[in-house]
């Protein structure tokens, strides 16, 4: 069952003018999160807004015997709620129901991982690096944005020994052009008996041709879809996605608990 506690402001660690990480004081949600999960949060007391908005857990914190002691969030600030987790100030309480919803499949050797981020959509895969590290799963990050300026967490990256293939719109940091040409460049190149699982996250269109793109290679492809959430519990309705099932047939799934991971391959994204 998910935890529902009134977490405590660690630190609130701006990145740029609009991107943040916030740092919760969340033990117990921590202990139990495994990658790909997300916790439902409110920064205010008030009526506005009125509901939670979910968030992947973006790092699990340790103090220096190794105990968890947190969890982290990845945000960029959009609206009402994005803003008031922009300007938290530590030592406040911030409302975190979680971990929440199903996580990635974490694979083993020698199948290798492609880890396929747009913007904030890199959320779930620090976690996930670390699980992959821990399995000595060799990975890449194919890891894509507007400018260099919303590249983030590269050197966390690189210490785990996580592979990066950068793309900027601008063409200011890596290849210029969507995340998506790297990626079919690579997997065009890998021998069929490669082992290869791919995860992606990031804006819907990405991660359509992200799937398309597995699928082109036969290859396997979870998404973490990213939907507006009224309750992250399965009760409002609010977070459906489209899925086709082994009969072919289109159906409506609640994300918050049949994802927010699903295989990229079943979803019906036109």
């Amino acid at each position: 069952m998910p935890i529902d506690i009134a977490a405590r402001v660690l630190a609130n660690r701006p990145l740029s003018s609009d991107y943040n990480v916030l740092a919760l004081a969340a033990p117990a949600i921590a202990a139990i999160a495994t990658p790909g999960q997300f916790v439902m949060v409110k920064a205010n007391a008030g009526a506005d807004p009125l509901l939670r908005r979910p968030f992947s857990i973006f790092e699990i914190l340790r103090d220096a015997r190794g105990d968890v002691t947190g969890i982290t969030i990845l945000s960029k600030r959009i609206g009402v709620s994005t803003s008031l987790i922009y300007d938290a100030r530590e030592g406040q309480r911030i409302d975190c129901l979680g971990p929440l919803g199903r996580p990635f499949t974490i694979v083993e050797p020698p199948t290798h991982a492609c880890m396929v981020a747009g913007g904030v959509g890199l959320a779930p895969f620090a976690t996930l690096a670390q699980a992959l590290r821990a399995r000595r799963v060799t990975s890449t990050l194919f890891y894509g944005a507007r400018s260099a300026a919303e590249l983030f967490y590269l050197d966390f990256f690189r210490d785990l020994g996580v592979e990066l293939l950068l793309t900027t719109e601008d063409g200011s940091l890596g290849e210029r052009g969507r995340i998506v040409a790297p990626l079919d460049r690579r997997l065009a190149g890998m021998p069929a008996s490669t082992g290869v699982m791919i995860y992606a996250c990031g804006p819907e269109g990405m991660m359509a041709a992200t799937a398309k793109t597995a699928m082109k290679y036969g290859r396997p492809c979870e998404v973490s879809v990213e939907r507006v959430m009224g309750c992250g519990l399965g009760g409002c309705y609010s977070c459906v996605v489209p899925m086709r099932g082994a009969d072919g047939v289109v159906h409506n799934v609640r994300s918050c608990i049949a994802g927010p991971v699903l295989p990229g391959d079943q979803i019906q994204w036109d």
